[in-house]
This record gives C-alpha cells, sequence and structure tokens, in this order.
C-alpha cells in the first residue's frame, strides 16, 4: 500500500480529509485548517488556470507592465479566467492606508504637526476606451515618506478632490503639497494650501513609477483599459500591494 501525504496548497496544513470525486473522477481534498479561506481543493487540476500558482502569477503580471492577453498568452489560459481572478480582488480593495492610519499616533501627531501632517497632492492623467473618456487617478502622499495615504479614481472635478479630502480627514493633515489647480484653492484654505511645482515632485516622480509598472497607464501605446471597473481594479490592487 502507497501512502500519499497530501498537504493543503493554501495554508500548507496537514488537516485533510477526502472529499468526494470530481465529474471527472478526480479526487477532491477537503482541507479542515479553520484558519484555510480556500478549504476544498485538487491534488491535479485539468485547468491550468485553476492552479494557486497560475492565480498568483496573474496578479504579479497585472502589476509588472503585463495586459489581459499578455498574461493569458503567457500562461496558456483563457483570457476570461484572466478577468475573473483580477475581479475577485475587487472586495479587498481599499481606498485608505489603514495599515498607516493605525500606527499614528495623535499625541505624537499634535506634537510634531510640521513633519507628520504634511502631504503631497495631485492628480495623474489616463484614459478608458478612447482619450475622450479620461479618467484621473487623485492621490495623495506622506511628503517625508512617500507613502500613500489614500487615492481616488475619478473625472478631474472639483467633487472627486472632496472625496479624496474627506478620506483624508483621520489623519491630520496640516499642509497640502499641490499644483496651481483650481480644484486645490477652491477647497483648502490658504493657511495649509502650499502650491507650487517645488514641494510635489516625489509624487510625480511616484507617477513615473505607475506608468512604467502598469502597461495600460503608458502614454504612448495601444494598451489602454476597456471598462472603468478593470482601469480602477489594476491601478487599486498596484496601490494596494506597494505604495500602502
Amino acid at each position: 500500500m502507497t501512502f500519499i501525504a497530501v498537504r493543503c496548497p493554501h495554508c500548507q496544513s496537514d488537516q485533510i480529509v477526502k472529499r468526494g470525486k470530481t465529474t471527472r473522477g478526480t479526487q477532491r481534498y477537503l482541507c479542515q485548517n479553520t484558519l484555510c479561506t480556500k478549504g476544498s481543493f485538487l491534488l491535479d487540476y485539468c485547468n491550468r488556470g485553476c492552479l494557486p500558482k497560475v492565480k498568483h502569477t496573474i496578479n504579479d503580471m497585472s502589476l509588472n507592465a503585463s495586459g489581459v492577453r499578455d498574461t493569458a498568452r503567457s500562461l496558456h489560459i483563457c483570457l476570461n479566467t484572466v478577468l475573473c481572478e483580477l475581479k475577485k480582488k475587487a472586495t479587498v480593495l481599499e481606498s485608505v492606508n489603514t495599515a498607516l492610519l493605525r500606527t499614528l499616533n495623535p499625541a505624537e501627531v499634535a506634537w510634531d504637526m510640521e513633519r507628520a501632517g504634511e502631504a503631497e497632492v495631485n492628480e495623474m492623467w489616463s484614459f478608458v476606451g478612447n482619450k475622450g473618456n479620461p479618467r484621473w487617478l487623485w492621490h495623495a502622499i506622506d511628503h517625508h515618506t512617500g507613502k500613500v495615504f489614500a487615492y481616488v479614481c475619478g473625472r478631474r472635478k472639483d467633487k472627486v478632490f472632496v472625496q479624496l479630502k474627506t478620506l483624508l480627514g483621520p489623519f491630520g493633515l496640516t499642509r497640502y503639497c499641490t499644483d496651481h489647480w483650481g480644484a486645490y484653492t477652491r477647497h483648502l484654505d490658504p493657511d495649509v494650501h502650499s502650491p507650487g511645482k517645488r514641494n510635489t515632485q516625489q509624487i510625480e516622480r511616484k507617477h513615473l513609477t505607475f506608468r512604467t509598472r502598469m502597461k495600460r497607464l503608458v502614454r504612448k501605446t495601444i494598451c489602454f483599459s476597456k471598462t472603468k471597473q478593470m482601469h480602477d481594479l489594476v491601478i487599486g490592487l498596484f496601490v494596494n500591494r506597494y505604495a500602502f
């Protein structure tokens, strides 16, 4: 008799029991670890798109200058598999850097207001479908560390900046470094507003990183997003993984 040790590919637990078979006759297993988020799995997948390693690679490629068709072609999987896997991540995305927010000590922020409360705010142009349908990424970063505080995707309208300003409220910011776009002047008090390119160099450099790492943001290319959902989703994935 041959004994095969089975471990969960998601949590590496050895608390595994059999859970029937698929319609193809492949043995299905169930992970009994209460901390495992997946539960059921197979050892031998007929569909490459179901492999945990392939799913992880889909996310990595989308954040490293690969479009959805590049990913599908390179991994030898269906285009819909790539789209479905990316869309599953929408529920876990956050628009605010909650990890950074939890580390802020209100007493320290009040004591060192000049350093702790200074942010660079700017917007980055892109488009969905065609250049007649622009889509702007509004975000704010810490002027000293470069960490992103929060972000919002939308049109270049005052109401979108107001949404971003609302998300920035809990951080206790006391200085906003921006360019001379009118929305900032209309919605920021002169006492806390510092317009000018001198203090926004770090966030402008971050825009270059975004355009280099995400294919759909490159300016002179035929690669672009076809839907707002996928456009905002990939940007959100990148910000949540690398900028928060």
